[in-house]
Order: structure tokens, then sequence, then C-alpha cells
């Protein structure tokens, strides 16, 4: 493999029923940064049906190129035909980077991608950065320059690992939701539009769709919310969310909770906060009788603000908090929410 032929960063630009997903606007973000390290550009690929005229959205974010690779036999994700549309797209173009989502979408298509095209995955990364491998010289051990270095959780995310593709390329990997940060639209910003379709013809690896059920669901998205009311195995009960529920309510804010709290039944996954949850970064995030462990700073830690409230003065929450109150959350919380609804009640 000749190295020197990859140039470039791809990142796929995920869509669901037409709709360009979050995540492909944070992997555009951070792909410009990488990009200008390297003094290359960023190509967005966007794999779809009737998904052409959506293409504009990704250039407003940043996309310096487009790549629309539109069949038919992309209508609704399976394996097999989008890991060979994005594998054709990379062994055409070459790019050194492919960025791909951490979505249940992406972490079918990032493996499966990377065995196609013979290279490395590194999966779940909550950082990325363009550095020299090894980071620390070894000894008659030749430093290479401009690797991508991906940094991911490791051993149940009680320690970080920073992982290098030195001798492949494609350098790729997953990208968590939430960790990333989208540029500023451009309103009519353009770039270059590819149209790319390398033929698909159905074998033995399509899957069939027989039917498409969606559930409805009433729970809102954490990762939208601009403040979060975050409560841990310490509120005492699933009872007693009742008073974080009234403080979100007068501030304006969402619940969501940690590990401990889905494990025990009290809350449903889709509010969970952390390393095996989703990636956060509200404007306010209150950790309310969360001790800190380091798979939920994982998720949590990037908040503009955070406001710890714990009886553990030694819990590790208080490391990260911007504002920490040591005592009962029985009795703070709900003097907190009337303090917030007298306030609210003098404004108007």
């Amino acid at each position: 493999m000749n190295l020197d032929e990859y140039k470039g960063v791809f990142t796929y630009a995920e869509q669901v029923d037409g709709r360009i997903s979050g995540i492909a606007y944070e992997l555009i973000g951070k792909g410009k940064e990488l990009a200008k390290d390297l003094g290359v550009d960023v190509t967005a690929v966007l794999i779809g049906s009737g998904i052409k005229d959506q293409a504009y959205k990704l250039a407003e974010y940043g996309a310096d190129r487009v790549i629309v690779i539109d069949d038919p036999e992309l209508k609704d994700y399976r394996t097999e035909p989008y890991t060979h549309a994005l594998a054709s797209a990379i062994e055409k173009f070459k790019p050194e980077i492919v960025l791909i989502g951490a979505t249940p979408i992406g972490r079918d298509l990032g493996p499966s991608t990377s065995a196609r095209v013979h290279t490395g995955l590194t999966a779940d990364c909550t950082k990325l950065d363009i550095g020299d491998f090894p980071m620390t010289p070894i000894p008659n051990v030749p430093t290479l320059h401009n690797q991508l270095l991906m940094t991911r959780p490791a051993f149940g995310g009680n320690t970080i690992a920073t992982i290098a593709i030195p001798d492949a390329r494609p350098q790729m990997a997953t990208v968590r939701p939430g960790v990333m940060q989208k540029r500023e639209k451009e309103p009519g910003r353009t770039c270059e539009i590819i149209e790319f379709n390398p033929g698909f013809t159905p074998n033995d690896k399509y899957v069939e769709i027989l039917k498409v059920v969606k559930k409805v669901s009433n729970t809102v998205d954490i990762m939208d919310a601009k403040i979060l009311v975050s409560g841990g195995r310490g509120v005492g009960s699933p009872e007693n969310f009742a008073i974080l529920d009234d403080l979100a309510d007068a501030i304006g804010g969402v619940v969501s909770c940690s590990r401990a709290v889905v494990d025990a039944g009290w809350k449903p996954k889709e509010l969970q906060v952390g390393q095996t949850g989703k990636t956060v970064r509200p404007k306010v995030y209150f950790a309310i009788g969360i001790s800190g462990a380091i798979q939920h700073l994982a998720g949590m830690e990037e908040s503009d603000l955070i406001i710890a409230i714990n009886k553990d003065e030694d819990a590790p929450i208080f490391d990260v908090a911007d504002i920490g109150i040591v005592g009962d959350l029985n009795k703070i919380v709900p003097a907190l929410t009337k303090q917030v609804r007298a306030y609210v009640a003098n404004k108007k």
C-alpha cells in the first residue's frame, strides 16, 4: 500500500428517511479541524435514495465537497449495499481519514467497511488529534508525523487509550455523538457536488426488509437540552425523582440520569448520560445524587456549567463541578426550586 496516495478527510453523512442526522454536522466540524492541520479538504459522503437535494446542507456546515451516492437500493439502511457504497467511494477517492458516527447505523457500517477496505477501525472515540506516533519516542523506532491519534475509553472506562493506524489507510474511527461540536451554519455556502454510483447488484448478502415499524416515544432527546437536571442512585427512589421533575419544570430543563438509575429500572435508557449512555453538552448540568464515576463524567464533563449536589463531600463529581453543594438533596432541591419559581414570577 502506498500511503502517499491517500489524501483528505472523509466524513459519513448519516441520514434516516431523507433527513440528515446531527452527527453528520458534528463530524464535519471535527473533520475541518483535522483537515486544517493536514492542509487538506473535508469531503462528506451522503448515501441514500432521493437525497441529492440534501447535499447543500452539508456545504452550509463546512463540507468542501460532497459525494452523493443515490440509488433505489439505498432507500433503507442495509449493511451490504451501504458497505459497498462507502467502500467503493473510499477505494476510488482514497481519503487518509474516514470518520463515522458511533450510532446504531455507524456501529454496523464502520466495521464492515473497514474490513472491506483492509484497514483498522477505532470505535467509540471521544477525542481525535493529529500528531506524532509513537507519542513518546522509542529508541530505534522511527517517529511518524501527521498521524490520526484516536482516543477512546477502555477497560470499562477505567482507562483512556490512544490508538493510531500507522501502516494502513484510511485511518478510520467511529465517533460518539455529542462529543464533537458542529460549526456555525453558513447559509448559502456552496461546495463541489460529485455524483458517484458504483452499481448495485443484489446478492445473497442483501437483506430484504419486509416491514418497518417505528416506535413512538414521548421521551425528549437529552442531547438537545440546554439544561439537564440529572439524578443518580443518591436520589433514593424512582418516586423521589419528582423533586427533580419540579426543578426541571421550574427552570425549563429536562430530567436525565446516571447508569445506576437505569440499571435499577427507575428511568429508561434514553435518559442515561455517560459512557454507555449519551454524551451531552448542555449550558447547565445539575448532577444530583451522582457520585461522579469516570463512566458518567465521560458523558457530561464538557457541559458549560456543572452544578453538583451530594451529601458526600469527597464525591468525585466535585472535581469537575463549577458549583458544589454538600448536603441533603431532599432539602436543597425543593428550596432551589422554590427560589427559581419566585425569581421567574418576579420577572413577569
